[in-house]
């Protein structure tokens, strides 16, 4: 009777944990981010030796600590899977509070490795940036405060939802880091929109977010100078996003052949940024119409999933998490295509990079944990119910 009410799948007596982990987990979207990771090594071995060989390193270097970062992104990632919604909650509140204190303490502790941007701690053998795993912690901060403020008596928690995100924006731009902030601002107003967010805030919020780009563009020689490339009607071939526009058309629908491509030597992150220029030159529009619909089968289940939830928080968090990872890939590729200016974002679990991977499998861990089957009343059957009434 409890799952005719309910509509779940029911839940065996002291069933353990794998079996069922099995049972609820989305198999599909973890099929796509295994595949994702397995696309990400085979263009690593394309894209990185060049760099290896630029810094006297072994050939395949590059490669080898992506195997390492990414075989600990999966580990997180199906470890994050297993956790049930509260305690991914409270471990996302904790790790907020790690993540802001780092993000705070860039300007005093952190390195721009010649970039012209501090984002990142130098370890001395590797480099964290504390704005990746940032991210989705932010992500479950806020759907926590935008579904208590829905409770009775609750705080006023989309308020603070909005103080939070103008104040990690604000750290961020003083990084200079636009993109990172641009993707947090959207991951957010997708949570307050889902949260019965007044339509004129919202319209409110968009122009300050333009009148702060003009400001930007007009103190900020970095970005200006990205704006200014964007908007010019002439590539100049030998910038990075010249190479990447010469290289995808070069690599037509099928490619030039495994191993045959030349944009990885000319562009120096061919391994990261750019990493969707190698795939189009190398394997052509097919593989890169295939990495397209695997993040696409993440993105489209994940909401499919969410939408049947009850409970207010999974669905804002959920949401978030999906909408970010998806955008940040857009973004990515249209960078390399020239549909956006250049943002110096990674793809997610395709371009090398400790702290991309790792966060991303935390980020996707959390995201798959929030749509996995459980015995409780999605938000279908309680409308039916009362339609019966």
């Amino acid at each position: 009777m409890t799952e005719m009410v309910y509509g779940a799948l029911p839940q065996a007596a002291g069933e353990p944990i794998l079996p069922r982990w099995w049972r609820t987990i989305d198999k599909w979207s973890v099929s796509c981010v295994m595949i994702l990771f397995g696309i990400g090594l085979l263009l690593g071995l394309a894209a990185s030796p060049p760099l290896a060989e630029r810094n006297g390193l072994d050939p395949f270097h590059y490669v080898e600590r992506q195997m390492i970062f990414g075989g600990a992104a999966l580990v997180a990632m199906f470890a994050t899977t297993m956790m049930p919604p509260q305690l991914v909650r409270r471990l996302g509140v904790l790790g907020f509070i790690g993540a802001f204190a780092a993000l705070a303490l860039l300007p005093v502790l952190g390195t721009d490795f010649g970039k012209g941007a501090v984002r990142w701690y130098s370890l001395g053998f590797a480099s964290v940036q504390p704005s990746e795993f940032l991210k989705p912690v932010f992500v479950i901060v806020c759907a926590w405060l935008m579904a208590a403020s829905h409770e009775i008596n609750g705080p006023p928690g989309k308020t603070i939802s909005l103080v939070l995100a103008a104040t990690v924006v604000g750290f961020l731009a003083m990084q200079p880091d636009f993109g990172q902030s641009a993707l947090i601002l959207f991951g957010w107003g997708v949570m307050y929109f889902l949260a019965g967010a007044p339509f004129t805030l919202l319209i409110a919020i968009a122009l300050v977010v333009i009148m702060g780009g003009m400001f930007a563009y007009n103190n900020s020689e970095h970005f200006a100078r990205r704006i200014d490339g964007f908007l010019n009607p002439e590539v100049d071939p030998t910038t990075q996003l010249g190479y990447a526009t010469n290289a995808i058309r070069e690599g037509g629908y099928f490619g030039v052949g495994v191993g045959e491509g030349q944009v990885k030597w000319s562009l120096p992150d061919a391994h990261t940024d750019f990493i969707i220029a190698v795939a189009a030159e190398e394997y052509g529009l097919i593989l890169v119409l295939v990495i397209i619909a695997l993040y696409a089968t993440i993105v489209v289940r994940s909401f499919l999933r969410l939408i049947q939830e009850r409970d207010m928080f999974i669905r804002l968090a959920g949401t978030g998490l999906a909408a970010m990872f998806g955008v940040q890939a857009l973004i990515n590729m249209g960078v390399a295509v020239r549909l956006l200016p250049a943002k110096g974002m990674t793809l997610p679990f395709v371009s090398y990079g400790g702290s991309s991977l790792i966060a991303g499998g935390v980020a996707l861990g959390m995201l798959l944990a929030f749509t996995r089957t459980r015995p409780q009343g999605k938000i279908g059957d309680i409308l039916l119910q009362r339609g019966l009434r």
